[in-house]
């Protein structure tokens, strides 16, 4: 499985509902970056995917997005097959 690395804070519900989602798919392990614990890592976070909302979620080296984005890739029965590439 490939390193799932998740940009989230600590009060943020839809960073919740990701990791919920990526779990009951068979992912054991999440790289949480916490950009309120570490604020450096917000501007990291925008220079390397152009968005300021979190969740902001990769897959390896494939940058999916926040929550709606992975949840549409469920839907779309496509999240297993990058979860197993």
């Amino acid at each position: 499985m490939p390193k799932i690395t998740m940009y989230s804070t600590g009060f943020c519900p839809y960073c919740v509902r990701a990791e919920s989602l990526l779990r009951s798919r068979g992912v054991t392990d999440i790289d949480k970056i916490r950009i309120d614990l570490e604020p450096e890592q917000l501007k990291e976070m925008m220079k390397k995917t152009g968005r300021r909302t979190v969740p902001q979620i990769y897959i390896g080296e494939t940058h999916v997005g926040g929550y709606d984005d992975l949840a549409k890739l469920d839907h779309k029965g496509k999240l297993l097959a990058l979860l197993t590439s």
